[in-house]
């Protein structure tokens, strides 16, 4: 009979006992680390006592002796210590491992590492500046509204090219984006079109970014830091004309200036008001706001204070009422080349910047009544290929989209279809030939256009603002989430 007093309430299927000739996982990992230190000139590891059951760890041996060695949780980075030693003085290999030159892997395009990508047309985006400088005259100022990193297209670049191309001004919605256009040396005058908080104060000082001012106590604390400093403190002032997210109420503003005016530091550089329904067919709303914001100013003035630039004017403002355009316009939305509402495409061109690419991963002919993606809800047809692209929700492509838009290939719209995923996404291709239709046959690495124009054929952010009932702004942003941005 089989001696089984080494093992475990009588299993026969293997014993604790270790092998004749074998090795164990310890046992291996101490002879690892002695010829390394030896190969580097350093005295061997000390040995650890042997645990458990004829020098086996247990997991929680293991466990405990991967916790308690601090050079085990920096693996990574003594890997590549101990790789830059193995190599002789000629720069060869000593041990003969494979290694890799971080500078090198550091070259390879970001579109390469993953087939998905965004293209921004820096030449529409000096078309759509020039366009409205030019309608609203040369006598008036113009900002560029580059906040949520420039509507996803690259803050940096956007506003450098908005600046050569008319605009003189630069919008942000947090410090934090006001300090990137200065690190990208943008010396442009930013303004950051809401309140931040009182301890943000010394990095709007440092930085030269002018807050929007609109409660005493935040005005009187960024006074009170600047003249500490032998600084100004330029501001602008907000007021609420009815939308009431932000702001002065239009009827308090000569009071509120007469609680913070006093201060030597405070410098008034402008005010402005927002609207609410300047994009909108109904007109009654936007003149309320108009009429209110008119009579806030001439009320400052009348009370002996200069208003400094006086703005209100976004997008659809500026290109649908010349009579609010008054100092300086805020160009937003129109600057990547969306119509802010559909009253302003007869009124001006301009041009879409953004266009999202992909190229094809997987090619596959699925049977017919055979289901795709999550849910199974598209069922193949016949005689169609399905093409698998890297783009998803997690890329901002809206789920809400799925089976409702088409990508282009090689000119040719193509349906999207199946449930889109966080990272993937599948579209069809027929395959049956059509007198009228010219047909595609997409290859694994095939470019697929997911927004923008091929030719005479076309995706747009619109068409699926009008799937999704949602706005350019939403998707442009979403889109930047995680795919690279090259510029063109």
């Amino acid at each position: 009979m089989a001696d089984n007093t080494q093992l475990p309430n009588g299993f026969t299927g293997f014993a604790f006992r270790k092998p004749a000739g074998g090795t164990s996982a310890a046992d291996a990992i101490r002879e690892r680390e002695a010829q390394r230190a030896a190969h580097a000139g350093q005295p061997a590891p000390a040995q650890t006592p042997r645990r458990g059951v004829n020098g086996f760890l247990t997991e929680r041996e293991v466990a405990s002796d991967a916790a308690n060695d601090a050079r085990g949780a920096f693996q990574y980075n003594r890997d590549h210590e101990e790789a830059a030693a193995a190599y002789s003085a000629d720069g060869e290999n000593a041990e003969g491992r494979v290694e890799f030159d971080p500078e090198k892997l550091a070259t390879i395009p970001e579109k390469d590492r993953r087939w998905a990508w965004l293209e921004i047309d820096l030449n529409a985006i000096r078309h759509n500046a020039s366009a409205v400088k030019k309608m609203i005259g040369s006598g008036r100022h113009m900002m560029a509204v580059v906040k949520a990193d420039a509507y996803g297209h690259g803050a940096v670049r956007v506003a450098k090219t908005a600046l050569n191309s008319g605009a003189d001004y630069l919008g942000v919605a947090t410090v934090d984006e006001g300090i990137k256009l200065r690190e990208g040396l943008v010396n442009a005058p930013i303004l950051m079109l809401a309140e931040p908080p009182a301890s943000a104060i010394p990095l709007l000082l440092a930085y030269k970014i002018m807050p929007s001012v609109y409660s005493p106590e935040f005005a009187i604390k960024y006074a009170e830091a600047a003249d500490s400093m032998g600084l100004r403190a330029p501001y602008h002032l907000a007021i609420n004309t009815g939308m009431n997210r932000i702001g002065v109420r239009w009827d308090e503003v000569v009071n509120f200036m007469h609680q913070i005016g006093f201060h030597r530091a405070l410098e008034l550089e402008g005010v402005f008001t927002h609207f609410a329904t300047a994009d909108c067919p109904e007109t009654l709303d936007f003149h309320i706001q108009a009429k209110r914001y008119i009579e806030a100013v001439e009320g400052l003035r009348a009370a002996g204070i200069n208003p400094g630039i006086v703005h209100c004017a976004n997008s659809a403002a500026a290109i649908r009422y010349p009579d609010v355009r008054f100092d300086m316009v805020r160009l937003g939305i129109g600057l990547y080349g969306y119509q802010p509402c559909p009253e302003t495409t007869p009124l001006i061109e301009l041009r879409p910047a953004m266009s999202v690419h992909a190229r094809i991963t997987d090619t596959r002919l699925v049977p017919m009544s055979e289901g795709v993606s999550y849910g199974l809800n598209y069922r193949s047809p016949g005689s169609v290929k399905i093409c698998t692209v890297p783009v998803g929700y997690g890329d901002g492509l809206r789920r809400g989209l799925s089976s409702r838009t088409d990508f282009l290939v090689d000119g040719v719209r193509c349906r999207q279809v199946g449930n889109i995923c966080m990272d993937q996404c599948m579209f069809e291709v027929d395959l049956r030939s059509y007198a009228r239709r010219r047909r595609v046959d997409p290859q694994v690495g095939d470019e697929v256009l997911i927004v923008g124009q091929q030719g005479d054929a076309m995706v747009t952010i619109e068409e699926m603002c009008e799937t999704l009932n949602t706005i350019p702004h939403e998707l442009c942003i979403g889109f930047a989430q995680r795919m690279p941005r090259y510029y063109v």
